[in-house]
């Protein structure tokens, strides 16, 4: 047995609450939650103000979720959601963390605080360091703070033992910069978050649609006639896009959701932009809800591709878009011929589900032409992660539901700007043509061999293989798989670096010596030696907008992350041609390098300050499928789940509570699921909790199998819960323990944080 560790020992729970699971979501309720949580941490006054800049044209952009703006008329009274709210409170919190705090808390008695009491702390002020054998971190300045990082980076044996990870909340500007300052280090060893959310996503839809982005744009939900939500649970994670499934069903659309889950989200919602509808019954969103086991969706998905094909066979032309299948499409015979090697009725038997309900979920899928598939990491954290993604291609191709108006894909990205810093070269295996558009605009030779990833990122570390850990925002050790190696991973670094805004675990997971670099936040003034200064970013269905801090900052010593970025290059490289300062003076003249080596951003100075800015081109959205292998749209052949549990054995998915945003912890509360004050629980459905011989609220400890290995997290509760048979739950980055880091899916690498094979037992 390999005992992990726990992010909140048993002795820190504070009594379980279990409330009623509301009707709707958001409405009233969420605006009265988020004032009251910018009452506590900003002030009402100074936090309504800084509210009503938050995703407005000329604003700062939430740094929470990547959901788009509308790009005509935005709400003045809330174009946010209240995670959006809580985002914003928690980077102006008026708490602050000083030298004088970490003189007061040793790096051992802050790793006793569990995840939510860290972010509680407040904003950092100071560059900090811990020396080597050093139990207390201690201001160090600037200067002090570059010249070791220099020196560390240059006393490698190679380039390639540095990691530079980023996070999905670093603006365009600060990506740019970063990743031409590792690439003249010389390695590719950027991984980023996208490694653990989307990255399913990106391989899928680059092979299949010949780009790694969705397809739609924030109008077509106007214009649908179905739109189908796949493992995603907006009212949570994106809540302004209830407001686009509203204004599909205002116009006639249908929905479908597909989730383990009921959630509250997709069955009904209250417009909290209307108080005309506060005290309404809200809008019913979900006209079927199929609760499909955990991994199910390509079962699912293949039998409503054999239900549609009996339907076309009934009904030749009626189903199927032929023209577009002949025009666009490469590899239909292929898929049919596989279709047709498949039961129906065994497929059905692993959805969970009867065939009543796939067969109704055919039916509206046959009847319907503009059709867009929304997803999210119910879909992409899985082995067969890029199967699921590559078979929703194959039934939008299938109906022509691509490249037109109302119709596409939507793949839901999490963090702001995590698409941008992609698009920026935050990748470990960008493409010749970004390389050499690098080299030629600033004169160097970038390396070419491709670097880590995450996954492969935490094991070349673990191995000392990599011996520095740089980290552009987020919470590396929280965020991943495998916590407990992870965590082993980075004490091995000769020295580990975090830009951050606030404290939190990374910080005391750490290496034989340790930075904490404070950044300015979204919220914050930008000022810089060409004057005030705004960065941009991309959202998930690809707009470049301007994004401008409107807020003093909170310290006189923080530096943006450009200026960062700027003070570490200049420390580090011997013979740069870059002028680090002036880039770092001017974002201007970083627009304009990205201007020149990236296509899509012609006249990006002068675009971007048009307010609502524009829109990337996406070949997809055109009907252009040329970039793809074959220069058409492909249908591809896809695997079913090969997991087969053994008796006593669950499928486990990491979820994510009301109360947080990735890993930051607003709140002890799941409102939507009737869970509050108390996060270290597992839904399990009651037949399961009778057989095992449990009762609720009994206290267990999880434990994962995978390739011979346990893992272990102790005392949890034991929710009965709306979930299928053999499924559990339980929240991130509490369960991350129990997700082996060589768990991955086929072809992305991407952590399979959805499909954890555990057994149960109760604690001693």
């Amino acid at each position: 047995m390999i005992k992990k560790t726990i992010a909140q020992p048993p002795e820190k729970f504070t009594g379980i609450e279990e409330t009623q699971i509301p009707h709707s979501a958001v409405g009233f309720k969420a605006i009265k939650s988020a004032l009251i949580h910018i009452a506590d941490e900003v002030g009402i006054v100074k936090g309504v103000g800084l509210l009503a800049k938050l995703n407005q044209k000329d604003g700062f952009d939430c740094p929470g979720c990547a959901w788009p703006d509308p790009d005509e008329k935005r709400s003045f009274l809330a174009e946010y959601c209240e995670n959006g709210a809580k985002a914003v409170a928690e980077e102006a919190t008026k708490m602050r963390v000083s030298p004088m705090f970490f003189a007061l808390n040793n790096v051992a008695d802050l790793g006793t605080l569990s995840d939510y009491e860290l972010g509680k702390k407040g904003r950092i002020t100071n560059p900090m360091y811990l020396k080597e054998g050093a139990t207390h971190y201690e201001e160090i300045s600037w200067d002090n703070a570059f010249n070791l990082i220099g020196k560390t980076l240059n006393g490698l044996d190679s380039p390639d033992e540095a990691v530079f990870y980023t996070s999905g909340r670093t603006s365009n500007e600060a990506a740019y910069l970063y990743q031409l300052f590792a690439r003249q280090y010389g390695t590719n060893n950027l991984p980023d978050c996208s490694n653990m959310c989307h990255e399913s996503s990106g391989s899928a839809l680059s092979e299949t649609v010949g780009i790694g982005k969705g397809s739609v744009i924030l109008d077509d939900f106007k214009h649908a006639d179905l739109v189908i939500v796949m493992g995603q649970n907006p009212g949570t994670n994106h809540p302004r896009m209830l407001t686009a499934l509203g204004e599909t069903k205002a116009n006639g659309g249908k929905i479908i959701s597909v989730n383990p889950l009921p959630e509250v989200g997709l069955k009904n919602f209250i417009e909290p932009q209307n108080p005309l509808k506060w005290l309404g019954n809200g809008t019913d969103l979900s006209d079927l809800f199929l609760q499909v086991k955990i991994n199910g969706d390509v079962a699912l998905l293949k039998a409503i591709l054999l239900l549609l094909l009996q339907k076309e066979q009934a009904n030749p032309g009626k189903v199927f878009d032929h023209k577009f299948i002949v025009e666009q499409t490469s590899g239909y015979e292929t898929l049919i011929a596989d279709l047709r090697t498949y039961n129906l009725y065994e497929l059905v038997a692993q959805t969970g589900l009867q065939f009543d309900e796939i067969n109704e979920a055919a039916e509206m899928i046959a009847n319907n032409e503009k059709i867009i598939v929304c997803w999210a990491m119910g879909l992409t954290q899985h082995k067969n992660g890029v199967d699921n993604i590559r078979e929703v291609v194959n039934l939008l191709l299938l109906k022509g539901s691509i490249g037109k108006v109302g119709a596409g894909t939507c793949p839901v990205r999490g963090h702001s700007n995590v698409q941008g810093d992609r698009t920026m070269g935050i990748w470990e295996k960008m493409p010749e043509e970004f390389l050499a558009g690098l080299d030629a605009y600033f004169d160097f030779k970038s390396p070419r061999k491709h670097g880590y990833d995450v996954v492969k990122a935490i094991d070349a570390m673990h191995k000392k293989e990599a011996r520095f850990f740089l980290g552009m925002g987020g919470n590396f050790n929280s965020a991943t798989p495998d916590t407990e190696f992870t965590a082993e991973a980075l004490r091995n670094c000769d020295l580990t670096v975090h830009i951050s805004t606030k404290i939190n675990r990374s910080h005391l997971v750490h290496g034989k010596e340790a930075l904490i670099l404070p950044c300015l936040g979204r919220t914050e003034i930008d000022k810089q030696a060409s004057g005030e200064q705004f960065v941009t970013t991309e959202n998930s269905m690809g707009v470049i907008a301007q994004s401008v801090g409107h807020l003093t900052p909170l310290s006189e010593y923080l530096k943006s992350e450009t200026a960062i970025v700027a003070g570490i290059a200049k420390a580090t490289l011997k013979n740069t041609k870059v002028d680090w300062d002036t880039l770092a003076g001017n974002y201007d003249l970083i627009r304009d390098a990205v201007e020149a080596t990236i296509p899509g951003f012609d006249k990006y100075n002068e675009r971007v300050r048009v307010p609502g800015g524009f829109y990337l081109p996406n070949n997809a959205r055109d009907n252009d499928f040329t970039p793809t292998h074959t220069g058409k749209a492909n249908f591809t052949i896809n695997e079913l789940s090969d997991i087969v549990l053994d008796k006593g054995h669950y499928m486990m998915m990491s979820i994510r509570t009301h109360d947080q945003y990735n890993t930051t912890i607003y709140g002890l509360n799941d409102r939507y699921r009737g869970i509050l004050n108390e996060r270290r629980v597992v839904f399990m459905n009651q037949q399961d909790v009778d057989e095992a011989g449990l009762k609720k609220n009994d206290l267990v400890d999880l434990i994962s199998h995978f390739e011979g290995q346990e893992r272990l997290a102790e005392k949890f509760i034991v929710i009965p819960y709306s979930i299928p048979r053999g499924c559990t739950a339980t929240y991130f980055p509490e369960a991350n323990v129990l997700v082996p880091l060589k768990s991955v899916a086929r072809i992305s690498n991407q952590p399979t944080s959805k499909t954890v094979v555990i057994s149960v037992r109760k604690s001693a």
